[in-house]
């Protein structure tokens, strides 16, 4: 996909994505606490990359990540999802049990918060991953929908 975009929008995406990305890390990390978590969180951060995709194309940019990569990231979050609930019962516990996490803290509280985080940063990769890898599969619909066009 080639960049599309002049000084103006160039200008807006330089102020835009940086926010985007704070803001969604923000969310993250306060999710288990107020309003938001892994899925918002994964949403922004994936809104963030696709917009400096747009402007700046899928040259050589920092935030270029391909469609294989994405996959198995998004599978990576997943298992990070999956691993911590895991996790419990492989510690004598129950399903999401987080006072039998791995994890020892002394106040409880702060084992179901730690979990908690565990796993929304699951959610956020496996969403974030997962927008990009859509986004990529129509982009390459419509490269391929041009391509037959000019024949």
């Amino acid at each position: 996909m080639k960049g599309f975009g002049g000084i103006i929008i160039n200008i807006a995406f330089r102020g835009l994505v940086p926010f985007t990305i704070v803001y969604g890390i923000y969310v993250l990390c306060m999710g288990e606490s107020s309003p938001g978590g892994g899925f918002q969180a994964g949403a922004l951060l994936a809104v963030g990359i696709l917009i400096s995709r747009m402007v700046l194309g899928n040259g050589e940019n920092g935030f270029n990540i391909k469609g294989n990569t994405s996959v198995i990231m998004a599978g990576v979050g997943t298992f990070i999802y999956a691993f911590t609930g895991w996790m419990t019962v492989l510690n004598g516990g129950k399903f999401l049990e987080y006072d039998c996490m791995p994890i020892h803290m002394e106040p409880v509280h702060e084992m179901h918060a730690m979990a908690i985080f565990i796993i929304e940063i699951g959610v956020a990769m496996c969403v974030m991953m997962t927008i990009i890898n859509l986004m990529e599969a129509i982009t390459k619909r419509g490269d391929e929908d041009e391509d037959a066009g000019t024949e």
